[in-house]
C-alpha cells in the first residue's frame, strides 16, 4: 500500500500557486501551540455527516431494502474535506476531526430480525488496505489531511484490529488460523472479555497467536483482480523483514492501519473495542504507529505540524477516569496507559456532569493532574453507541456546550451535539436511533450553535482551557482561572458562568493585574482591570476573559 509517490501527484495537482506558497502555508505555525490534552475533538460518522459526492453512494450491489437508518446513507471524506474548505470546522473551534472507520466494508448485509444492516457504520471491516468506495478515495483521503492540516486541524482514524466483519453470503468467514466464531463473551472476567466474539457472528481476530498464518485466499484474489498483489506481497515482506515479528493475524492488520500513518500523514488513531483485546497488542500497535508518523514526518518535512507525537486515544468500554489508571475485570485489573495510550474516552464524565460546575472543574482538575498526571481524558456528553446519552431529548444544548467544552480534559463533539440533532427517532431499533443523518437543513441550526462556536473557539485559542490548572476565584458570582505552562509558553483566562444580564463586577483574582487590557471573548468588549476586578456590560450571563494582545 506504498502510496507516497501517488500522494506527491495528489498534493501537487490539488495545490494552487508556487511551491513556495505552498510550503508556506503548510508550515504556517498556530499562535498557541496545540496540545492533545486540552483539544477540541469532532467525531462524525463518515457516511452521515455530509454527502459530498453523490456518485459513489452505491457500491457493491448494496441495493438491498435496509432497515431504518441502517443503510448508507451518502456521506463520505469529500463531504468532510467540504464542510473543513467552508470554514464549519474552524468556526466550531475544532482543531481535530476523528472520522469513523473507512476501510472496506463487507459487502452483504446483516439480518438482525428487524431488517439488513449493511456496515455504513465502518466497524465491519473486510479489506483493511483499501478504501470502501462509499466512503472515498485513496485521492479524497489524501485531500481530507492536506486540507486539514492547512487549517490547523488534526485528522484521526479509527482502527480495529479486535474482528473482522460479519459472515454473510458475499463476505465468507476468514480462515479457522485467523479467527474464532465458536466461543461468544460473557464479560464475567479477563479470559471471557478477549479471547471470545464480542456477539454472535462477529469472527474474532486470533490476536493472541503468534502462529504464521497464511493470507486468505479471498483477499489473495481480490489485490488480484485489482492488480496490486505483487505490490501488498513486497510491503508484507519488507514489514515482517523489517519487524521481525512472525507474520501472525495481528501483525498483518498492524502493518496494514499503519500504512495510513506513513502514506497519508494522519495525526492519531482512535483504537475500537480495546478491553477486548490482549494488552500487549496496544504496546506493540503503539510502537509501530510512532515508528510510521516518525517516518512520514521524514519524508515530509514541509508538511510536518508540530512536534507532537502520534497520538492514541482507546475506547476500554466502560472506562471512568475516576478510576485512575487502572481497568478492573474482576480478577484483573489492566493499565492501558501503560500499554501505549496517551488518553481513553472517558465514560463517566456524562455522570459527572450531572452535577454543578464547580464540582465538575474541580473533579477533573485533581484526576487530570494528579492520578492521571502526563495523561488526558476524552470527555463525552453523547456517543455513536452509548444508548443513554446526557441529553437524550436535546433539551440542555447549552449546558452540554458548557459542560463539556469548559471542562477539563479533551472535549469529544458527537457530530450534531451542536446543532441539537435529534437522538430519538421513529422507526429506528437500538443505537441507529444514534446516528441519525447531519440536520443541515434544520430552521433552528445556525442558532443553537452560536453558543458552541463562541466556546469552541475559546477552547481551541486557549489550552489552558483543556489542560490548564483550575482554580476557583469566587462561588458567587461563579468565576474561576484556568493556567497553562509549557516550555516558554504561558496561557491563561478567566472565566464567568451563571452571570446576571447587563453590568456585572467580576474578580479576575492574581491571574491579571491593575492596568491589564482584557477582552471579553464572548460579548467582543474589552475593559481594563482595575483594583483586582473588571466590569462588564453585556447581556450575556457568560464572560471568557483573556489578555488583550
Amino acid at each position: 500500500m506504498n502510496k507516497s509517490v501517488f500522494i506527491v501527484s495528489i498534493i501537487l495537482i490539488l495545490s494552487t500557486g508556487s511551491c513556495k506558497e505552498k510550503t508556506t502555508a503548510v508550515n504556517e505555525k498556530p499562535k498557541v501551540p496545540f496540545v492533545w490534552e486540552g483539544a477540541n475533538l469532532y467525531f462524525l460518522l463518515t457516511d452521515r455527516f455530509y454527502n459530498g459526492d453523490p456518485a459513489n453512494d452505491v457500491n457493491f450491489d448494496r441495493v438491498g431494502e435496509a432497515a431504518k437508518l441502517r443503510g448508507f446513507e451518502g456521506g463520505d471524506i469529500k463531504g468532510v474535506t467540504q464542510k473543513i474548505q467552508e470554514g464549519y470546522f474552524t468556526d466550531l473551534g475544532v482543531n481535530a476531526i476523528w472520522l469513523s472507520p473507512i476501510v472496506e466494508q463487507i459487502h452483504g448485509a446483516v439480518d438482525e430480525g428487524t431488517g439488513n444492516t449493511f456496515g455504513f457504520h465502518g466497524y465491519w471491516a473486510r479489506d483493511w488496505t483499501k478504501l470502501d468506495p462509499n466512503f472515498g478515495t485513496e485521492e479524497d483521503l489524501a485531500e481530507l489531511v492536506m486540507v486539514a492540516h492547512q487549517k490547523g486541524i488534526r485528522i484521526v482514524l479509527d482502527a480495529v484490529i479486535n474482528h473482522t466483519g460479519p459472515v454473510t453470503e458475499k463476505d465468507p468467514v476468514w480462515p479457522d488460523d485467523w479467527v474464532r466464531t465458536d466461543q461468544q463473551c460473557t464479560y464475567d472476567n479477563f479470559h471471557n472479555t478477549v479471547t471470545c466474539t464480542l456477539v454472535k457472528n462477529l469472527p474474532d481476530i486470533k490476536t493472541e497467536s503468534n502462529e504464521n498464518v497464511a493470507l486468505p485466499e479471498v483477499l489473495l484474489n481480490k489485490w488480484k483482480a485489482e492488480g496490486r498483489y505483487e505490490q501488498e506481497m513486497q510491503e508484507l515482506d519488507e514489514f515482517f523483514d523489517r519487524t521481525g515479528y512472525p507474520r501472525a493475524p495481528r501483525f498483518y492488520i498492524i502493518k496494514w492501519l499503519t500504512d495510513y500513518i506513513r502514506d497519508f500523514g494522519i495525526d492519531g488513531y482512535r483504537a475500537d473495542t480495546v478491553k477486548h483485546t490482549e494488552s500487549y497488542v496496544w504496546e506493540e500497535f503503539s510502537k509501530e504507529c510512532h515508528t510510521a508518523f516518525a517516518d512520514w514526518k521524514t519524508t515530509h518535512p514541509d508538511e510536518v505540524l508540530d512536534n507532537n507525537p502520534f497520538y492514541l486515544v482507546g475506547e476500554v468500554y466502560g472506562y471512568n477516569a475516576q478510576n485512575g489508571q487502572l481497568y478492573d475485570f474482576g480478577d484483573k485489573q489492566v493499565n492501558y496507559f501503560k500499554k501505549g495510550f496517551h488518553s481513553l474516552i472517558n465514560f463517566g464524565f456524562k455522570y459527572h456532569a450531572q452535577g454543578d460546575y464547580e464540582s465538575l472543574f474541580s473533579l477533573y482538575d485533581t484526576l487530570l493532574h494528579n492520578p492521571l498526571k502526563n495523561y488526558g481524558t476524552l470527555n463525552y456528553l453523547t456517543s455513536h453507541d452509548d444508548g443513554d446519552p446526557f441529553d437524550k431529548e436535546r433539551t440542555r444544548n447549552r449546558e452540554t456546550a458548557v459542560k463539556l467544552l469548559l471542562a477539563p480534559g479533551t472535549s469529544q463533539i458527537y457530530y450534531g451535539d451542536e446543532s441539537a440533532r435529534p437522538l430519538i427517532i421513529e422507526g429506528t431499533e437500538g443505537d441507529a436511533t444514534l446516528r441519525s443523518n447531519m440536520n443541515w437543513n434544520e430552521a433552528h441550526f445556525n442558532e443553537t450553535i452560536l453558543v458552541w462556536q463562541k466556546l469552541g473557539v475559546f477552547r481551541r485559542d486557549h489550552p489552558a482551557v483543556g489542560a490548564g490548572k483550575h482554580q476557583m476565584i469566587s462561588e458567587s458570582p461563579y468565576v474561576f482561572s484556568r493556567i497553562f505552562s509549557n516550555d516558554n509558553f504561558t496561557d491563561q483566562v478567566v472565566i464567568g458562568l451563571d452571570l446576571t444580564a447587563g453590568e456585572k463586577i467580576l474578580s479576575v483574582g492574581n491571574v491579571f493585574k491593575d492596568g491589564d487590557l482584557l477582552r471579553d471573548a464572548y460579548s467582543n468588549l474589552e475593559m481594563k482591570v482595575k483594583g483586582g476586578k473588571v466590569t462588564i456590560d453585556s447581556p450575556y450571563d457568560i464572560v471568557l476573559l483573556e489578555k488583550k494582545q
